[in-house]
């Protein structure tokens, strides 16, 4: 038996990060790992793999349509599937075996193996039992399941079977417009498919702010995906490796199919606690099979804690590595401090899009006075000089305080721009404070100084 001051199960982004950390403050650590691999969904069959995918499509859409009117002239790339699904491969081996190494160089023991939990303060996998003074939670979330369709990662596939297909499908149909169907059915576009999003609701990627959501259903409609909204899907059936999908509008009940080569279910995730035995020990759960825990990341049962997808809250992995820090500080006597406030979103389509803070809608909503600064990408150089003139900047500000409620950008490197507003709202900025900050020229960030300047008396550019 190995004693341990913290036992962390699973070794995602929040489980990894919480083990550094700890093995950083002193506290001797193990993670607990069932796969061959470290670094969870994120690593294997998530956030890197389809960041891959997306970054290689988008080198063919260059090809395809801007490299001649750069003077960059010859034939146009053909596509050698296997070797882009070995490229993607290789990613994700070197992220995960970078895993690896930075646990021999903290010093944290890997655990292979699954974890069970029989009782507090010791930890069960396989026939061996650990003891532990602190137990921390970090099992992520698998894909939610939709009442009529049955994944079989052949013809109908998570996002996981997304990611290794045998062969481009013509006809590609995502069930959901959010984050993942975006991004994978983005992806398959370029390569050649056909795609069409069912979504149930009537605006795609749901609690987004409102002109943002417009704007990219439109962008992704001009690169040839097809919506059909406000459906909800009634079941899907397969033959002879082809499916059908049967969904039914809601505004006038009437129903309708659609065939594809391959169908791919992202309506969202769920919290994975299988095999923990968190019922037998007591655990209290909220009703969407959420892990409860309290601002310290403490569950009712005395030494277990939770992170990350397993407990409330977006499921993100950053928020995870987020709450992994915090965890692992507080256990070693610190006063850590999440600001759940200041949690970006990206989605890595083409426009990129990414938003932090508050929405025009739930400031509406909250009856707050507030102003709009706005700035087009296409008054930005940079933006115009590389082909990515499509989207903006939209920086939201307390009407009498100036202070940035948050910011909405789709563009060129939204996910990186969005980071400078993060910074600022961290350190309660107002809008006047990213204005006057000298940016340099020419860069995609001078559109984040533009949509600034636009809180006051206006943007140089526009």
């Amino acid at each position: 038996m190995s004693t341990y001051d913290v036992i962390i199960i699973g070794s995602g982004p929040g489980g990894y990060v919480s083990a550094i950390r700890c093995a950083q403050l002193g506290l001797k650590t193990a993670v607990v790992e069932g796969r061959d691999t470290l670094g969870g969904t994120c690593l294997n069959v998530g956030c890197i793999p389809s960041k891959a995918l997306l970054h290689s499509s988008h080198m063919l859409h260059e090809a395809e349509h801007n490299f001649a009117a750069m003077g960059l002239k010859g034939k146009s790339p053909s596509v050698d599937w296997k070797q882009m699904l070995a490229y993607k491969d290789d990613v994700i081996g070197q992220n995960t075996k970078g895993i690896e190494f930075l646990f021999k160089k903290n010093k944290v023991d890997w655990i292979k193996g699954w974890a069970s939990i029989p009782e507090a303060g010791k930890v069960k996998v396989g026939e061996e039992v650990h003891e532990a003074k602190h137990i921390v939670i970090a099992t992520g979330s698998e894909v939610s399941d939709l009442k009529g369709v049955e994944v079989d990662e052949k013809t109908v596939v998570s996002s996981t079977g997304a990611l290794e297909l045998n062969k481009i499908p013509k006809k590609l149909v995502v069930i959901g417009a959010g984050v993942i169907g975006l991004e994978l059915g983005s992806v398959y576009k370029r390569l050649g498919a056909e795609v069409t999003v069912i979504e149930f609701l009537d605006k795609i990627t749901p609690g987004m702010d409102g002109e943002i959501q417009k704007v990219f259903q439109r962008t992704l409609k001009k690169q040839g995906l097809e919506f059909v909204m406000g459906a909800a899907v009634q079941g899907v059936t397969t033959k002879g490796g082809k499916a059908t999908v049967t969904y039914k509008l809601r505004k006038d009940d009437s129903e309708a199919t659609i065939d594809a080569d391959t169908v791919l279910l992202a309506t969202g995730r769920r919290p994975y606690t299988d095999g923990l035995g968190l019922d037998k020990l007591g655990v209290a759960m909220s009703e969407r099979g959420q892990i409860k825990t309290d601002d310290h990341y403490a569950t009712n049962i005395k030494g277990i804690y939770a992170i990350g997808d397993a407990i409330d809250g977006p499921m993100l992995a950053h928020k995870a590595e987020d709450e992994g820090m915090a965890c692992a500080e507080g256990l070693a006597g610190q006063k850590p401090h999440v600001n759940y406030g200041v949690i970006p979103g990206v989605i890595y389509t083409h426009p990129e899009v990414a938003t932090v803070g508050q929405t025009e809608e739930q400031l509406k909503d909250e009856g707050r006075a507030y102003k709009v600064g706005k700035f087009s990408f296409m008054g930005n150089g940079r933006a115009k000089a590389n082909f990515a003139g499509d989207g903006f900047v939209k920086i939201l500000a307390d009407q009498e305080t100036d202070r940035i409620l948050g910011a909405h950008i789709i563009g060129p490197m939204a996910g990186d721009l969005i980071h400078e507003i993060c910074v600022a709202m961290e350190f309660g900025a107002a809008a006047e404070d990213l204005a006057r900050t000298c940016h340099a020229h020419p860069t995609y960030s001078e559109a984040v100084r533009e949509a600034a300047l636009a809180c006051g008396d206006g943007a140089i550019h526009a």
